[in-house]
C-alpha cells in the first residue's frame, strides 16, 4: 500500500466520522469505539436504554458506506433458519427435474443489525456463532462463506429482563467490544430536540467501499506495538483472573476473568484506535481507553460482587489503578 493511498484512507476514514456526526449528535465515544470495532474487522454489542438512537447509529454507519445491509429483529419466535436461511424445493420447467436450492437468509449481508439480540432463545442466538467467528455458515453438511467484509452489531436493552435470554459467554466473546450508551448531555440533548422535530432530516452519503475498509483492516494489522505495551495488555487481562490475580477486589468480586481473546482485542482495538487518530503505533492511552469495552462482557462478577453492586467496569477501573505502566524503553538506557 503506497504513502498516497494510505493518505487517502485516512482521509475516507475521517470523512467517515463527520458523516456519522451529522445525524448523530454527540455520543462521540461510542462512534469512536463502534468505528474502531468497524476498522478492527471485529463485532460490536451495543447495550442502552430505549431512545438513545442505537439502531439509527447503525443504520447511519451503513449508509455512509457502500455495503449491503440486513436488519434482523429478534423475538422469541425468531427460528436459525430465518438468520442463515433454508432449502427451498425447485422445479427445472424444461424437464420438470426437481432439486433443492438454498434460500440465502439476511445473515449474507456486509452489515447485519442483530437488534434486540437477547429477546430469543439461545438456540437462535447459536446461528450466529459459525458466522461471527468464521464468516462463513454451515446448512445441510455445505459450507457457504459470507461476503468480506462482514460486521454483527447487536443490540440490546438493559432494563427489561421479562421475555429476555442473557447472552452465553461463547456468544459474548464473539464481539470483539460491549458498549454501552448513555443519556446524552443537557445541550445535546437540546440540539437533538431541536433538529429531529422539523421537516428537515440529516441524512449520511456514502463515501466509503469495501474494498477501502478490507484495506483498512490490513493497515489495522501493520500499526506497530512494542513488547512492553504487549505486556501490559498481557498483564491486564491474566489479573482479572482470580486464580492468579495479586488484586484482592478481583479475587473478591470475580468468578471468572478474561481469556486470551481479550487480550486480542484490546490489542487490535488499540491499533485501529491509533490509526483512526492517524498514528501508527499504540500508545499506552490507546490500551487503556478501550479496554473497558475490550473486558465488560469478558469479566464474570460473582454473587458477592452483584450483592455490592459491582459490575465488570468496576473491576477493570480497579485493574487500570493497579497494573503498573509499562516503562518508556528509553528508561532501560
Amino acid at each position: 500500500m503506497t504513502e498516497n493511498t494510505v493518505k487517502e484512507l485516512l482521509h475516507k476514514l475521517a470523512l467517515l466520522q463527520q458523516e456519522i456526526k451529522k445525524v448523530i449528535i454527540g455520543q462521540q465515544q461510542t462512534i469512536d469505539e463502534l468505528l474502531i470495532a468497524f476498522v478492527a474487522g471485529g463485532h460490536c454489542l451495543l447495550e442502552g436504554v430505549p431512545g438513545l438512537a442505537k439502531t439509527l447509529m447503525i443504520r447511519t454507519l451503513a449508509d455512509a458506506v457502500h455495503l449491503s445491509f440486513r436488519r434482523i429483529q429478534f423475538t422469541p419466535d425468531l427460528m436459525p433458519t430465518d438468520i442463515i436461511g433454508t432449502e427451498i424445493l425447485e422445479e427445472e420447467h424444461a424437464t420438470g427435474k426437481r432439486f433443492f436450492k438454498f434460500n440465502h437468509g439476511p445473515i449474507f449481508a456486509n452489515i447485519v443489525l442483530a437488534d434486540e439480540i437477547n429477546r430469543t432463545p439461545p438456540k437462535t442466538q447459536a446461528a450466529l456463532l459459525e458466522a461471527m467467528q468464521e464468516f462463513a455458515v454451515t446448512y445441510g453438511g455445505t459450507t457457504y462463506q459470507l461476503e468480506r467484509p462482514f460486521f454483527v452489531l447487536a443490540t440490546q436493552n438493559p432494563i427489561e429482563q421479562a421475555g429476555t435470554y442473557p447472552l452465553p459467554e461463547a456468544q459474548l466473546d464473539r464481539f470483539l467490544l460491549y458498549i454501552t450508551i448513555d443519556y446524552p448531555r443537557e445541550q445535546e440533548e437540546f440540539e437533538i430536540l431541536a433538529t429531529t422535530t422539523g421537516k428537515k432530516q440529516a441524512g449520511a452519503r456514502s463515501i466509503i467501499t469495501a474494498e477501502d475498509i478490507l484495506n483498512a483492516q490490513a493497515l489495522v494489522r501493520e500499526v506497530s506495538i512494542s513488547d512492553e505495551m504487549i505486556g501490559y495488555a498481557n498483564r491486564l487481562v491474566r489479573a482479572s483472573r482470580p486464580a492468579e490475580s495479586t488484586i484482592p477486589h478481583v479475587k473478591d468480586w470475580v468468578r471468572w476473568g478474561a481469556g486470551p481473546r481479550a487480550g486480542q482485542a484490546i490489542i487490535l482495538a488499540a491499533k485501529a484506535r491509533a490509526l483512526l487518530n492517524g498514528r501508527f503505533a499504540v500508545t499506552l492511552p490507546d490500551l487503556k481507553a478501550i479496554a473497558p469495552a475490550a473486558l465488560r462482557h469478558r469479566i464474570l462478577i460473582n454473587f458477592k460482587g452483584e450483592a455490592e453492586r459491582i459490575d465488570s467496569d468496576a473491576v477493570t477501573r480497579e485493574l487500570l489503578k493497579q497494573i503498573p505502566d509499562p516503562r518508556s524503553p528509553l528508561e532501560n538506557f
